[in-house]
């Protein structure tokens, strides 16, 4: 026992005296951003977040407090709270729970990286971001280019009554870059992104600088395309837009509490309903989405959630069929319901829900130019731009930043504003051919939950070909 966590012991010996179970979930993490705009350095800053969850079992029901104050007697005080109103809502409680929703834990776990994010300068970070703001600098009518980072560190110790002593610590990078080009009243922005669990390694000048090149290029002629024709055509999506497309239309439904109907006051509810698990037809055959947590550098892969539940790759969609939710031990108790290890909380001051971490849709067998070639009249569309989808997951519009004419198999022209939508189901059945590719994006900020959390969240997908979906533009 290592002497920080001391104090962490003898705090759950305390709770333990009125719980029938006790947890403490201790959460450090600093956050550095970095933001260059039209080569000057714009966002220098750093800020740590560090605190405890304390969680007890009583009379069936879990409750938590929060505390910043991490000595012994605050973390007592912040148990005996939790004691209190757990002991004055389980009269209320909408299910018995037991310790077996929360499981015996002990490892750790590390991000993979080459280059540990402390000994990454912030001179290097800095130099790295002028080159990519610099290397965007091809034509005056380019009114903003930026080029921005954010970086990660977070150290997770899980401990609990039951034994459970985990550790996880996480590495994350988020770069962007973009640029916006600009005439008269037109405007057309791209962007380029690098998200997941890195190490410093990333900050490459030539990699940046030379997307950096790429995205004013795009940005400057889609300035002069013409905007996307309307009508029904067959549409490939990029890794990039594929990553909104997963989790908007199938992470989000796919959630057990949302399910349940706990998400229905702020988040909307789900079309997927309970019995639908193992009969839902959601797509075609060639559609195989799975959650795993174990998949090196993604945006949200761990070892443990944050209720000590090991996490392993499991299939929610198989050949098409919907399989299993996106539920915790808790959600799986509530629904009878197969779920995963996805119980997770956006800070110390948060307690757990049923989160995405990895939604991936697996691999096919097609190169890029085998799904082109398959197309007579389509549209290939990148990178995401605008969204809406109501509030049961269900009926979608999305908008892409980069559009590219398809005709007789061959890449044509490029066209701007180009657009998508459909329903979920209908759309996912038009489903025809799967990259063999896949590519990790993700994203930092996943919003749900009341008090409202804000998670990270990742998704690998190769490109994939949709059949006959409605696609339509801008105004010209």
């Amino acid at each position: 026992m290592s002497p920080t966590t001391l104090p962490f012991e003898a705090a759950l010996r305390h709770a333990l005296s009125s719980a029938e179970w006790a947890a403490l979930r201790h959460s450090s993490e600093t956050t550095t951003q970095r933001c260059v705009r039209n080569d000057r350095p714009e966002r220098n800053q750093s800020n740590l977040e560090e605190g405890a969850m304390c969680e007890v079992l009583v009379d069936g029901h879990f409750g938590y407090a929060a505390t910043a104050d991490l000595s012994l007697a605050g973390l007592q005080r912040a148990f005996d709270r939790a004691l209190a109103t757990t002991r004055a809502t389980s009269a209320h409680k909408v299910h018995r729970f037991t310790t077996s929703q929360r499981p015996h834990a002990s490892g750790s776990y590390h991000s993979p990286r080459q280059t540990a994010l402390d000994n990454t300068s912030v001179a290097e970070i800095t130099d790295c971001l002028l080159a990519a703001s610099q290397a965007m600098k091809q034509s005056d009518l380019l009114v903003n280019r930026s080029a921005s980072a954010m970086l990660v560190q977070t150290d997770i110790d899980y401990l609990s009554s039951s034994g459970s002593n985990t550790h996880q610590r996480f590495d994350l990078v988020d770069i962007t870059l973009s640029a916006t080009a600009a005439e008269g009243l037109e405007s057309q922005t791209r962007t380029w992104s690098h998200t997941g669990q890195f190490g410093g390694e990333v900050f490459d000048r030539d990699t940046l600088v030379r997307q950096a090149q790429q995205v004013a290029q795009d940005a400057l002629a889609l300035l002069h395309a013409d905007n996307c024709p309307s009508g029904r055509m067959d549409l490939i999506l990029m890794p990039d837009q594929m990553m909104l497309q997963i989790h908007e239309s199938i992470g989000h439904p796919l959630e057990l509490d949302r399910i349940l109907g706990d998400e229905r006051n702020y988040a909307g509810w789900s079309f997927v309903k309970p019995q639908d698990f193992g009969q839902l037809q959601y797509g075609s055959a060639l559609m195989n989405v799975s959650f795993d947590p174990t998949k090196a550098h993604e945006f949200a892969s761990y070892d443990f959630d944050d209720g000590g539940h090991r996490a392993t790759k499991e299939l929610l969609i198989e050949h098409g069929v919907l399989k299993r939710g996106l539920g915790s031990l808790e959600s799986q108790a509530r629904s009878g319901l197969p779920g995963v290890a996805n119980f997770r909380s956006a800070s110390w001051n948060r307690a757990p829900i049923d989160r995405m971490a990895n939604i991936n849709l697996e691999p096919g067998n097609a190169t890029l130019d085998e799904l082109i070639a398959q197309v007579e009249q389509g549209v290939l569309m990148s990178t995401n731009r605008s969204w809406s989808i109501d509030d049961y997951r269900n009926k979608f519009q999305f908008g892409c930043e980069h559009g590219q004419l398809i005709e007789n198999g061959k890449l044509g022209k490029l066209v701007r504003n180009p657009n998508y939508r459909g329903v979920t189901v209908d759309f996912w059945s038009r489903l025809a051919a799967v990259g063999r590719d896949d590519t990790v994006h993700g994203t930092a900020f996943c919003g749900k939950g009341e008090p409202s959390q804000v998670i990270r969240v990742g998704h690998a997908s190769p490109p994939c070909l949709f059949r006959d979906v409605e696609v339509f533009g801008g105004q010209a």
